[in-house]
């Protein structure tokens, strides 16, 4: 049986929307294993200053990532869309071992397959401290980023 993740291309505004709050569901469980069974076995990536090629790798920096990446709360928001591929920014909140707070901002450029598993992500991200009173995301870590809860436009982010 082949792998597949629904919705598929070609992308209306509403299946985009859809495969972006999904991808930032997945991304939230902070769970690698999870999050690369929505690409292909020999997706493409630019990630910052990495490139990497294929689930494994995708595992191996995401393990690294979130090890690093401490209570880690992403939030993407669609940005454009065309038949196979996406575009998103993003904004995520996260400190490091010695409780620094910092907001990463970035944008993301996706292209899938036939059976919606992504075949490229070319990623850029910027970091920026803030202080733990600068926070914007507050949700409960077990679950995914509330309905209600503002989205990066809502924010001014």
């Amino acid at each position: 049986m082949s792998e597949s993740r629904p919705p598929f291309p070609p992308f209306t505004r509403a299946t985009a929307i859809q495969k972006v709050r999904g991808a930032e569901d997945g991304w939230n469980t902070c769970n690698p294993e999870r999050v690369s069974l929505a690409y292909t076995p020999d997706s493409r990536w630019r990630n910052r200053n990495e490139f990497v090629v294929g689930r494994a790798e995708i595992v191996s920096l995401l393990t690294r990532k979130w090890a690093r990446e401490l209570d880690y709360r992403l939030i993407k928001e669609l940005w454009a869309f065309n038949d196979n591929k996406i575009a998103v920014r993003f904004a995520y909140e996260w400190h490091d071992d010695s409780g620094q707070w910092f907001r990463s901002y970035g944008n993301e450029n996706w292209q899938f397959d036939a059976a919606g598993l992504m075949e490229v992500r070319h990623a850029c991200i910027n970091d920026l401290p803030i202080k733990e009173t600068d926070r914007k995301y507050y949700w409960d870590r077990s679950g995914p980023r509330p309905a209600d809860h503002p989205s990066l436009s809502d924010l001014g982010l």
